[in-house]
């Protein structure tokens, strides 16, 4: 699930960000030989994504920390449950304790969020994917919390594939110019999306063979004239202003995925805490 390597520097640089040159707290008030056991928790109901990075903290803190993962990401827990025991110096514990729970509540809560629009378009067609609207070096943890939560992922990164958007329309003057240039250079398995604003845009995108079509900011009833004039000849995606109240209305139009930004950028971190045992 995460590349190791690339984790612990983040973890590393979390701690050093959080911790500064010592933890005063703990320094003044516990012995270094006090030992303790803890539980983290779960307060409230929710889907769990991060719980292996945050055990992952306290093991890179202090590689003799015993840590017990309880649950696993994608787990569908209640309020209470043990998510992760830790045992051993309890100074260690304690300082390490606020990064492993900010990790764990903000990716736990991208899946919560995730799951409340997944089941918001259940029983029609289409199927939620995230953008690359995330939080700046959190991107492959908010990601795989998306997943946790049953969406699925766009593009990773720009290397990811070719999504043709209006200022690459404009520079090369046409929907059709900018495709013919992609194509000269399309690596043989790389997918090619377009961005339409407008069903004459829509009409060119079909006519220049591309594999997805991307409904921006459309009206509902565009977007149904829309998926009829693609007529399966493309995948259609719509993004643009997606919200948990309108995202029903756009799945019943026929499109294949909806794209938003809203269950990265607007997730709620869930309530998380450690307890000692």
């Amino acid at each position: 699930m995460y590349d190791v390597f690339a984790t612990d520097r983040l973890i590393d640089h979390w701690l050093i960000e959080d911790i500064g040159a010592c933890d005063l707290t703990v320094q003044v008030m516990i012995e270094p030989d006090e030992v303790g056991a803890f539980y983290m928790n779960a307060r409230e109901p929710m889907i769990v994504a991060g719980v292996e990075v945050a055990a992952r903290v306290f093991q890179r803190y202090d590689p003799t920390l015993k840590v017990k993962l309880r649950v696993r990401d994608g787990d569908r827990v209640e309020k209470g449950a043990v998510l992760v025991e830790v045992e051993g110096a309890a100074r260690s514990v304690l300082t390490a304790e606020r990064t492993a729970l900010n990790i764990a509540q903000r990716l736990s809560g991208i899946a919560n969020e995730t799951a409340r629009y997944v089941a918001a378009i259940e029983g029609t067609k289409a199927r939620l994917i995230d953008t690359r609207k995330t939080t700046p070096g959190l991107r492959m943890m908010e990601k795989h919390a998306v997943s946790c939560g049953g969406g699925l992922n766009h593009r990773l990164g720009l290397d990811n594939g070719v999504m043709v958007k209006d200022n690459h329309i404009a520079v090369c003057g046409s929907i059709a110019a900018a495709v013919a240039r992609a194509r000269k250079k399309l690596p043989v398995l790389t997918k090619l999306e377009i961005e339409c604003d407008n069903l004459g845009q829509v009409h060119e995108a079909v006519a220049a063979d591309v594999d997805v079509i991307m409904l921006d900011n459309m009206p509902i009833k565009d977007m149904v004239e829309a998926v009829a004039i693609i007529g399966g000849r493309a995948k259609v995606e719509a993004s643009g202003g997606i919200r948990i109240d309108t995202i029903r209305a756009i799945a019943e139009t026929g499109v294949d995925y909806i794209s938003t930004s809203k269950i990265t950028q607007a997730a709620v971190a869930v309530d998380i805490g450690l307890d000692e045992a």
